[in-house]
Formats: structure tokens, sequence, C-alpha cells
């Protein structure tokens, strides 16, 4: 199950490690920072953080990665409809100009 906290990862950086779901993002920088060498010959995905791959192979995973589509349906869906703050207090506030001459 994706959803289960308790379901184990393997680390990208080392095969070796087994990480519950929970502790993925908190191994990730510690393992990223004792693998320099490793870390700089991996790339992380722009639709989920915790996807580390191979820098050869980051545009054919971009293609093909799941989280793409959740990420075009928040753009779709923030883009059509105002925020919800706006729609209910029906304000239009905004800031006022700003006076400051930072040359002077």
């Amino acid at each position: 199950d994706l959803l289960d906290p308790e379901r184990l990862i393997q680390c990208p950086f080392v095969k070796q490690h087994q990480i519950r779901a929970c502790r993925f993002p908190y191994h990730l920088v510690k393992c990223k920072e004792s693998n320099p060498e490793i870390a700089k010959k991996l790339a992380t995905c722009p639709f989920n953080a915790r996807h580390l791959v191979p820098r050869g192979s980051l545009s054919d995973h971009i293609m093909k990665c799941n989280d793409q589509a959740l990420m075009e349906q928040d753009v779709v869906s923030g883009c059509c409809e105002p925020p919800q703050d706006q729609v209910k207090d029906g304000s239009t506030w905004q800031a006022p100009p700003c006076d400051e001459d930072w040359e002077t």
C-alpha cells in the first residue's frame, strides 16, 4: 500500500538501506550528506523530491512519473478557481505602493 507509513523503501544512495516510508525524507537528507559522490550522480524529480534517479535517466523518469499527474491536477484546479479565503470575504486587498528609494 503506497499510503502505509510503515512500508519499506529502498534508499537510492545505499541499496542495502531499507527505510520506513514515514522516515524516508529524513533518511535521504542524512544519507545524501554521508554519500556525496553518489549524490552527484543522482538527480531529483521535479514532481517528488523523494524520487532520486541517475542524472541520465531523469528525462525518462519525468515522462513516466506518476506524481506528474497530481502536480498538473493541482495547477489546473488552482488556476481556474479564486483562492478560498478571497471567495469567503470578498477581499480584493492589494499591498500599497512602496515609497522607499533604495538608490538614495
